[in-house]
């Protein structure tokens, strides 16, 4: 059976889907400790050898995207890491893509985020010293990006420099952001996913429609017990493995319902305006903690109310 864009329209012009993979992308930006090249690079590459392609131009940029992501740079560990890791959730992608191919993306992405993470954490339960090490490097990497970061605003602002409180909250954000590595590799898996999925719809389909509207996003409702379970342990716990465990749960699908969130709102309210785009813009920059712990409930009260259902019976029935 051949795969189709499980949401939206298979074919048919979408002007606002580019714009859902840029956003896609800018999240991809902003969570992912991998290199954004090889996390959308290698799925895409998998998709199009494995999957029908309808446009032979697509084994010609998978050709080239190959070449660029596995080029550069001496392999070294995270060089085969970062590598392994997009092969394995990209790998997971095809295969759920192959046995569900008419499921939505986002429930095929999460599964796939879900899976290699499940992966990862029964290989380095039989190797511990290896996660201990990668653990390290990655630890490394995000704090030596972080001080190459600080010298450079240090030689923009000269003399004065930064300032140690500066200095030490940003450094705090390094080992919080190393705590939370599994997490944020996940959720930059997920939105990396997209990306490659609307580059193989688009290049070697020549279709629309491989990513769906915001106000549709939902995945299954008895992920809420993975959050349960992250709260659980992250107040419960006395033992950092269980600590850590906790908050990369809460994290995870804590973003994921805070987008749910995001979704129930876009629909309720038919889109949103450039004014409201201008506002939660500014929303994010000023109050930032209280937006998203909103759109957190909101997602959570999805999960048992349905708020999108309700809301569209009641519109049927006031007509």
């Amino acid at each position: 059976m051949e795969p189709t864009p499980p949401s939206g329209p298979a074919r048919g012009r979408d002007p606002s889907e580019w714009k859902r993979a840029a956003a896609l992308f800018a999240l991809l930006l902003a969570f992912s400790t991998i290199s954004p090249m090889v996390l959308v690079g290698l799925p895409f590459v998998l998709l199009v050898l494995v999957l029908p392609i309808r446009r032979l131009g697509a084994l010609g940029l998978a050709a080239v995207v190959l070449i660029l992501t596995i080029g550069g740079s001496p392999p070294s560990g995270l060089w085969y890491a970062e590598r392994g890791w997009a092969l394995l959730v990209g790998g997971w992608f095809v295969a759920v893509t192959l046995r569900w191919p008419d499921t939505r993306f986002a429930t095929r992405a999460l599964g796939s985020a879900l899976g290699a993470l499940a992966t990862a954490v029964l290989f380095f339960s039989a190797r511990p010293m290896a996660w201990a090490v990668l653990d390290w490097r990655f630890g490394e990497r995000i704090r030596a990006g972080v001080g190459t970061a600080l010298v450079a605003i240090e030689t923009l602002q000269g003399e004065g420099g930064v300032s140690s409180a500066l200095r030490e909250a940003v450094y705090t954000t390094a080992e919080t952001q190393s705590v939370l590595l599994p997490a944020l590799v996940g959720l930059s898996s997920m939105a990396a996913l997209g990306v490659g999925w609307w580059l193989y719809v688009r290049v070697a389909q020549g279709r629309q429609g491989a990513l769906g509207p915001l106000k549709d996003f939902r995945f299954n409702d008895h992920l809420v017990w993975l959050f349960v379970a992250g709260l659980l342990a992250l107040i419960v716990g006395t033992e950092d493995l269980w600590t850590r465990a906790g908050s990369n749960a809460v994290l995870f699908m804590g973003a994921l319902y805070a987008l749910r969130g995001a979704a129930v709102v876009l629909f309720i309210n038919g889109g949103i305006s450039a004014l409201g785009v201008v506002a939660v813009t500014l929303g994010m920059i000023f109050l930032a903690p209280a937006l998203l712990l909103g759109a957190l409930v909101i997602g959570l009260g999805d999960t048992w109310l349905d708020l999108r259902t309700r809301a569209a019976r009641s519109s049927d029935t006031s007509r």
